[in-house]
């Protein structure tokens, strides 16, 4: 079993059994990924140096995430359907990617093809699902790592219990989510943000 699913396994107490079947696999979770229209979860985040920031997860496609972080975290992480945006309030600055260009973009958009950027690796478990997504043509977007659980209630048979990205400074991040609420109305306002510069009033 890789480092990257070593951080998140432990937490799914799940028996260590080899798996099988890894293209069918694939094909049920580019089935559940086009079957998640929306998504509120509650995330826990663990940076590179062991730095642990909680928070809520939700998610709409194609194109929409938000991270909201716990009470007291002046940052805010948000896709608006266009771009990808990293928001410091603290010191008023912002950073935007395209959503594409962000290992998260497998995440956000139903239409990319899994077998052309992803791959099922060893999990440990038959009841773990770990995909390993990287777009060939562009090692400069990262990669992310994500890890399912089996289950009959979730869309396609998947629950989606984490992941960890790396991106092209090798700065690794694990995010594990939990009271994942699947295809449940989420209104497009729910991803405006304020822009931090003009709140602190920064040129």
């Amino acid at each position: 079993m890789s480092l990257r699913y070593a951080l998140l396994v432990p937490f799914l107490a799940a028996p260590a059994i080899a798996m099988a079947a890894p293209s069918a696999d694939l094909a049920m979770v580019q089935k559940h990924l086009q079957g998640v229209e929306t998504m509120t979860a509650a995330f826990a985040q663990t940076d590179r140096s062991g730095k642990v920031l909680t928070g809520t997860l939700t998610l709409k496609k194609p194109g929409k995430i938000r991270f909201q972080y716990e009470k007291g975290v002046p940052i805010l992480v948000v896709a608006d359907g266009k771009s990808l945006w990293f928001l410091d309030y603290s010191v008023g600055q912002k950073q935007r990617w395209p959503i594409g260009g962000s290992p998260l973009g497998i995440l956000l958009d139903p239409s990319r093809d899994m077998s052309k950027i992803a791959t099922v690796v060893p999990s440990g478990s038959p009841d773990l699902v770990a995909v390993d997504a990287a777009d060939p043509k562009h090692p400069e977007y990262g990669r992310i790592s994500l890890v399912f659980q089996r289950n009959p209630a979730a869309p396609s048979g998947l629950m989606l219990k984490g992941w960890v990205t790396l991106d092209s400074q090798n700065n690794r991040t694990t995010v594990k989510l939990s009271n994942q609420q699947f295809n449940h109305p989420v209104a497009d306002n729910a991803f405006r943000w304020n822009d931090p510069v003009r709140a602190t009033g920064k040129k």
